[in-house]
């Protein structure tokens, strides 16, 4: 089962005031699927008013651009190939004047006067966004070419690749791929306008993928040969400077790699999860991963020793084994080998795969306990999980020394620096590229990781805590922990910690929930309420809403609405690029732009005493596997329900 599969898992409640609901209901189940796309896709103004200024928006204020043909679903194409502008505006001035849709009438357009866009093929999607961009700024900041811009710069890759999207965009700069002269039938002054928007989805472009570019060799390239075109013209762009100053400085800043440049030096490694339980490590600010960057990684063999190797985070599964046998010819018990070795990975439950060697990225798609075996092929049946690496011994952790107050904040700092490490784009590759994408999804990946790894956490040292009292009031410092999370706007944490509590191995415990006084009891129903999947999880989506920034959401949830979002319409229909549905993704990215719009200020102290409880809750000790949590609790109270 896939990680995100398991937490939107969400199973019937155990407490005997709280209404029956059906044990493990899928989230979202009964929910009809159009409601939610139309929820996803509707315009704050009132279908019948024209659409007006939208509310506070990442890119400012401005007026939303409806997408959606007037009397056409989304999945319907125009019957013309070419639509554009014009005849949309035809077309509408031919229809009834009270057409069924409740669509907002023609007349709601941008503040400058454009018309709705409406499906159009890949490879003139983006000529009709240069022609909608301003010549000289008459757009405001979230007006509906402004809207279209970043639909675009943030999709483009379901329909078109980045490197290819770039090439087209150093195509339609003038007189750079035309041999020194503008091409026939243009205007005079058409050429300086095109300049201008080809500057202005350039400067987008950049500042929306930063980072990401470099991984991108190839987009790389094509970015700097068209970077040197413009700075070429730079005395057309008097009124312009601050926008040519921007992207100076934004080529700077991408440190864009090209395939003939050799990489620096001496790059530094950056550890991950668990990694040899350094506390140094886990002390440390949480920086975003890419790709190109180097890790450090055991690689065991049947035997249960192993090798440590210096890999790429991206590094495919051909090369991990080429580093892993070059270290083995080192060694005077593997000095020679015949059989070729494969790579497997071994969770600590025993279920075991062996990965293809076209994989890559396999270290941050590990289990919380999983570990890499290389076994040949006549071992791989005899290969056994790891000792337990937590000891299954009863005794004081520091969640019993600490306050709720500060585990719960150390939580909330914690999964802020992951939230704040994982890319906008991430959300679109996770969803939209499968295994493709793997590569720039790896602090996604990590953080729903540490989802998985709280929810445990819960169980673990609740079934860890042999005596009944002290059990209880465990117990109930952990609803504490998922109030103060709640309160702190860290509703990944509180989610986690109710799906933990949730878990059949601690429901069970009849004797321990008693004894719970009845102010948590009635806390803990309110918010399993609130984590209630029921009507598509319409109460959190209610709290979610009155909230304002910087908050942490429950990730699973928005990869839930963007997993629908793609299997609930084409992307392309009869050679058209669905306009709608790249808007309502580019909304829901959107969506995590303004939850991380504004810092998180909390009061951390940094006293020896707090410094133990952060490298305690950054470097959680977790058993996950479920037959083990049941063995526990089994012990703890034989005669459970």
């Amino acid at each position: 089962m896939k990680p995100l599969e398991k937490l939107l898992k969400k199973p019937g409640s155990h407490l005997p005031a709280r209404p029956t609901a059906v044990p493990g209901t899928a989230a979202g189940q009964g929910s009809a699927p159009a409601p939610r796309r139309q929820s996803l896709s509707r315009p704050p103004a009132s279908p019948e008013e024209p659409a007006g200024p939208a509310g506070p928006r990442p890119g400012g204020e401005g007026r939303w651009l409806e997408l959606r043909p007037p009397e056409a679903p989304p999945l319907r194409s125009p019957e013309e190939p070419s639509p554009g502008a014009e005849r949309d505006r035809d077309r509408d001035r031919d229809r009834d004047p009270e057409p069924p849709s409740p669509e907002p009438p023609p007349a709601a357009r941008c503040c400058c006067g454009c018309a709705p866009a409406a499906p159009a093929p890949p490879e003139r999607l983006l000529t009709a966004l240069l022609e909608r961009l301003p010549a000289g700024g008459a757009h405001g900041r979230g007006c509906g070419a402004e809207s279209l811009l970043d639909d675009i710069v943030l999709t483009h890759s379901l329909f078109l690749p980045t490197e290819r999207f770039l090439q087209q965009l150093h195509q339609q700069y003038p007189w750079g791929a035309h041999g020194g002269s503008p091409p026939p039938r243009w205007e005079e002054g058409a050429g300086l306008r095109r300049k201008r928007a080809v500057l202005a989805v350039l400067l987008h472009f950049l500042e929306t993928y930063k980072g990401l570019l470099q991984e991108e060799e190839s987009a790389g390239k094509v970015i700097k040969e068209l970077y040197l075109l413009i700075m070429k013209d730079t005395s057309l762009y008097h009124d312009l400077e601050d926008e040519i100053l921007k992207l100076h400085q934004l080529v700077e800043t991408v440190e864009l790699k090209v395939a003939d440049e050799t990489p620096p030096p001496n790059k530094q490694v950056k550890p991950l999860f668990r990694h040899f339980r350094r506390i140094d490590s886990c002390l440390q600010t949480r920086v975003a991963f890419r790709g190109s960057d180097e890790i450090f990684c055991r690689v065991y063999m049947p035997d249960h020793s192993y090798v440590t190797i210096r890999s790429r985070l991206s590094a495919s599964v051909q090369d991990i084994l080429a580093s892993v046998t070059e270290k083995l010819q080192y060694s005077e018990e593997q000095s020679a080998r015949e059989d070729a070795l494969i790579l497997v990975t071994m969770a600590s439950s025993g279920e075991k795969a062996v990965l293809q060697p076209s994989e890559e990225c396999v270290f941050t798609t590990l289990g919380i306990n999983s570990h890499l075996f290389a076994c040949t092929r006549d071992t791989f049946d005899s290969l056994v999980p790891l000792p337990e690496e937590i000891q299954v011994v009863p005794g004081d952790t520091e969640i019993h020394r600490a306050e709720p107050e500060e585990i719960a904040n150390h939580l909330t700092a914690f999964h802020w620096e992951l939230f704040r490490c994982i890319h906008e784009l991430e959300f679109v590759d996770y969803v939209f590229h499968g295994e493709r994408g793997r590569r720039e999804t790896a602090n996604l990946e990590l953080l729903l990781q540490r989802c998985s790894e709280v929810q445990h956490w819960v169980g673990t040292e609740l079934l860890l805590c042999e005596a009944l009292g002290k059990r209880a009031h465990l117990l109930k410092k952990l609803i504490k922990i998922a109030a103060i999370c709640k309160q702190n706007q860290d509703m990944l944490s509180f989610y986690a910690i109710i799906i933990g509590l949730n878990n059949a191995a601690i429901s069970r415990l009849r004797l321990t929930w008693e004894k719970l006084p009845g102010k948590f009891k009635n806390l803990f129903r309110k918010f399993e309420n609130l984590t209630d999947p029921c009507r598509n999880h319409k109460t959190y989506r209610e709290v979610l809403a009155k909230m304002k920034p910087p908050l942490i959401p429950f990730v699973p949830l928005i990869l839930k609405d963007l997993t629908f979002l793609h299997e609930g319409s084409k992307t392309l229909l009869d050679g058209l690029v669905n306009v709608e549905k790249l808007h309502c993704i580019a909304e829901k990215v959107r969506t995590i732009r303004k939850y991380r719009s504004r810092p998180l200020c909390l009061e951390l102290e940094a006293s020896p005493g707090r410094l133990q409880t952060k490298a305690y809750v950054r470097q959680l000790r977790v058993i996950d596997n479920q037959n083990l949590l049941f063995e526990l609790s089994y012990k703890l109270e034989p005669g459970g329900q």
